[in-house]
């Protein structure tokens, strides 16, 4: 259900895809709207300094430029620094901060955009993709049940999808912080970057890249310990038997607690903490989750986001935040790769009105209209031609049903999938509710 392109990087879904695509889209606003996220719009671009300001130098921008501007030598220095936004975050950062004043906070938004990064292409990575943001942003301040909160309504909108089964996969900047200090390490970021590379290199090569960073092999012995803890439940239990004290560590561990205790009532098994996730951890303040996909896990992280407090700064003001963001694009791309579901038809259209001549072609206008004034998705068959071609252009179409007209002006619809034709009066009938619209099937 992908378009063949020679651009690569660059998904075009056919009909068929986009109507999945569709139904996950809509599915996502009505969850977050339900939890009270209002939707909002960023332009997509942004200044260079705007983009360079969250600190992910891996990420490539795409710089924005004119033509002409080529051939100009006075074109200004600002349309020479403008760029398209790689993610939601960083416009969403500026758009507090110039919109303060305007919002009531904690503001909970979500944000449903495309996104554009200079990457290599790779199954489930492209250059220009959709992803899905919640976040909720305070002024000066933000409750810490919003980070108990946000991994909860992100597991509520996947698992309503016919998908399977998502895990988040959650830490704590706290903890690892903490046990660093705790057992006298001072290189953080540079203990977290090597923990991060844990499942592709291993803990041997792990331990000599930390090693290198000036930290010592019993202290990375240790950390490599505390990544290799893995719990549904009681993660203070299972760190306290590293033997390591320290009071920024406890308060991680107290606040990861928290967060598994509020998902084992409302997700029990779907939320986990893990150790070993460090990637944002030089970014995030707090809380730090990523998804995976049951069966899926060589695709990586689904979902990702967690806790921020000095990415939007205004002066003295700032607006510490809490969010995650789903890659649409990269879920979508698996799904239908892999064929894990598929749409009930290719098209909205529900009824096909066929035309008995072109002189008749009015009277099938008006069977439409009505039956479109009560929400069905109809055409009327492009051409006159018999009968059996004109059923033949609907099931290629993937068209449920067949309307026609006698000369004495009785109607009657047909079922091509079954073959059933009853009666039907245009004011008044309907199709059963799964026929209404494409419906989204596991394969």
């Amino acid at each position: 259900m992908l378009a063949r392109t020679s651009l690569s990087g660059f998904p075009e879904w056919l009909p068929t895809g986009r109507i999945v695509e569709n139904a996950i889209l809509d599915h996502l606003r009505r969850t977050f709207e339900l939890h009270g996220f209002a939707s909002l719009e960023t332009r997509a671009v942004e200044t260079l300094d705007e983009l360079q300001r969250k600190g992910e130098t891996s990420k490539e921008v795409y710089v924005l430029s004119r033509l002409q501007e080529q051939k100009e030598e006075r074109a200004s220095k600002k349309e020479r620094s403008l760029g398209l936004h790689f993610d939601l975050t960083v416009p969403f950062a500026r758009f507090v901060i110039e919109n303060a004043g305007s919002l009531a906070f904690p503001f909970r938004r979500y944000q449903i955009q495309k996104v554009w990064r200079g990457e290599r292409p790779q199954d489930g990575r492209f250059r220009e993709f959709t992803q899905a943001d919640i976040d909720v942003v305070g002024d000066g301040s933000l409750a810490f049940h919003h980070e108990v909160e946000l991994p909860l309504v992100m597991l509520e909108a996947l698992s309503g999808l016919p998908i399977p089964k998502v895990t988040v996969l959650v830490n704590n900047r706290k903890v690892v912080q903490g046990f660093c200090e705790g057992i006298g390490i001072t290189a953080v970021d540079e203990a977290l970057r090597a923990i991060d590379k844990l499942d592709k290199i291993g803990a041997p090569a792990v331990l000599a890249e930390m090693v290198e960073n000036g930290i010592s092999p019993a202290q990375g012995e240790k950390l490599l310990e505390l990544a290799n803890i893995r719990v549904t439940e009681n993660v203070t239990a299972a760190v306290a038997k590293l033997g390591v004290e320290n009071p920024l560590l406890e308060t991680g561990l107290a606040e990861l607690e928290t967060l598994l205790v509020a998902a084992s009532k409302r997700a029990p098994g779907q939320v986990v903490a893990d150790l070993k996730i460090a990637r944002g951890l030089d970014y995030y303040t707090g809380s730090v989750y990523e998804t995976i996909l049951e069966g899926h896990e060589d695709l990586g992280s689904i979902c990702s986001g967690g806790r921020y407090d000095s990415l939007a700064t205004s002066g003295k003001r700032t607006y510490p935040g809490v969010g995650l963001s789903i890659g649409v694009s990269r879920l979508v791309s698996r799904i239908l790769g892999q064929e894990l579901i598929t749409a009930s038809r290719s098209v909205p259209t529900c009824v096909l009105v066929a035309v008995n001549d072109e002189t008749q072609r009015s009277q099938a206008d008006d069977v439409a209209y009505a039956l479109r004034s009560r929400g069905i998705a109809v055409e009327v068959s492009p051409s006159s031609a018999k009968f059996g071609k004109q059923i033949k252009y609907a099931d290629r179409r993937g068209i449920p049903f067949v309307w026609f007209t006698d000369p004495e002006g009785a109607h009657t619809v047909k079922d091509i999938r079954s073959g059933e034709q009853v009666s039907a009066d245009p004011q008044t009938w309907m199709p059963a509710e799964a026929d209404l619209q494409p419906q989204l099937l596991l394969k």
